[in-house]
């Protein structure tokens, strides 16, 4: 009997805690965060400079005017491999006023050789968790997949969390002015 009282009182000890910590927590008025984690729809995307597969340098402002579609992934991700194929083949449908930049964000693993099993010709930028600055931290990347839909002057203008199908792609970049 006296374990279950020492229990109880420990259990809700810790929801107490638990309670209090979450209502400390406050939001930032001036974060850029929205309640989905990341970055909110309407904030200017952050530039960022990464290396692809092929070693060139890629920068998200060389695409200002373009529309793009920027994703994050790796290659352990299931959800993320599903989308892969309708990827390609949007990368192979959209007008040349559409860019893809697929970043993985664990090179660490093969990633050549997923590219190349599964065809892929979009770009794959690399992201590292070991880099000085990672960019899917700059993007507050809580899950994989996460695809940004960044308008032709840097905005960002939906974001999709979790995998997609070819429609919605078509959607989300067609909705894009």
């Amino acid at each position: 009997m006296l374990k279950k009282i020492i229990a109880s009182v420990v259990l809700l000890s810790l929801f107490t805690i638990a309670i209090v910590q979450a209502m400390d927590n406050k939001p930032d008025k001036n974060a850029k965060n929205d309640s989905l984690g990341g970055l909110k729809i309407g904030a200017a995307a952050p530039d960022f400079s990464l290396k692809t597969l092929d070693g060139k340098q890629v920068n998200l402002s060389d695409y200002k005017g373009k529309k793009v579609m920027l994703n994050f992934w790796a290659t352990w991700c299931p959800p993320c491999k599903k989308e892969m194929p309708d990827m390609q083949k949007y990368s192979q449908q959209a007008g040349d006023d559409v860019v893809i930049l697929a970043v993985n964000i664990d090179p660490e693993n093969d990633v050549q050789a997923f590219v190349e099993d599964n065809g892929i010709t979009f770009t794959i930028p690399l992201d590292s968790q070991s880099a000085k600055d990672p960019v899917n931290e700059r993007y507050k990347i809580l899950s994989i997949p996460t695809t940004y839909f960044i308008d032709s002057k840097g905005i960002i203008r939906n974001k999709v969390i979790s995998a997609m199908q070819l429609k919605d792609m078509e959607r989300n970049i067609n909705s894009i002015k």
